[in-house]
């Protein structure tokens, strides 16, 4: 008869697979109360429309481009029972039916992945407080990949997103989803009272927690070389804009915050 230590009977079990890489923040989508306004305030930044999705004449979906890989989608407000503010947020993947397999093996329920309206694989999936998030990877011949290159302001004021802040209910449980099952790592924060999460991978890019509070708004960081040059941008632009910490921050049509940190040396 033959025993087997615990060390023994741990072996024999298959190893957890490893967190897969994201590529980085592939879009935020966010809900306007003024599609036209909003639009005109991110061109007034530099963030050029790449394309729109108008089903029946009517735009459903507009693409601010910020580059080749990161999108802003701005969705109109529709019925009056629509909130404007933060939609959901969407991470690009390399691999991603391999991404929604190692999700579903840690008891998540990802939706089957798909392609989507723009030409890209997409899947969903429900985050914490029953937030969406969403997943995508680009595919030859699809309108974000046909667009490489082209709507990329020369007078962008960043040329990358490095983060979002998303409020919660409980920071403390949606911090436990992020790093259990997503594989996200904390690092300081951008600013502070928030919970900063790196997202698996070596993109250097994050999500922040933010505790819900009344009148609180969903919050962009973009990048930039140099503070004292965005504010002077900014000014340029008649924008008014604040100091907090080391960063610059403006507020959109909506009351969505976009935070200017100065692009760190990795």
């Amino acid at each position: 008869m033959i025993f087997c230590s615990s060390t023994c009977a741990a072996q024999s079990q298959p190893a957890p697979a490893q967190t897969p890489e994201l590529a980085g923040i592939a879009h935020a989508a966010i809900r306007v109360a003024d599609l036209g306004k909003s639009r005109d305030f991110y061109e007034k930044l530099g963030f050029q429309e790449a394309f729109s999705m108008a089903p029946n004449r009517t735009v459903t979906q507009s693409f601010i481009k910020v580059n080749d890989l990161q999108f802003i989608e701005l969705y109109p407000q529709r019925n009056p029972s629509d909130t404007a503010g933060f939609m959901h947020i969407c991470f690009e993947s390399a691999d991603i039916q391999n991404l929604n397999q190692i999700y579903a093996s840690r008891g998540l329920s990802p939706i089957a992945v798909r392609r989507a309206g723009a030409g890209n694989l997409l899947f969903t999936m429900q985050g914490p407080e029953k937030q969406n998030i969403e997943y995508t990877q680009y595919m030859p011949g699809s309108k974000h990949t046909n667009d490489r290159g082209l709507h990329l302001g020369a007078k962008r004021i960043s040329q990358q997103i490095v983060g979002m802040g998303i409020e919660m209910q409980d920071t403390g449980a949606a911090e436990a989803f992020y790093r259990e099952k997503l594989g996200f790592k904390p690092i300081g924060s951008l600013l502070p009272g928030q919970i900063a999460l790196a997202l698996p991978g070596s993109s250097g890019q994050q999500i922040e927690l933010v505790q819900h509070v009344q009148g609180s708004a969903f919050q962009f960081f973009f990048a930039v070389t140099s503070l004292r040059s965005t504010a002077a941008q900014l000014k340029s632009l008649q924008i008014p804009f604040q100091k907090q910490r080391s960063t610059l921050w403006i507020q959109d049509p909506d009351g969505n915050r976009i935070f200017f940190v100065k692009l760190r040396q990795r």
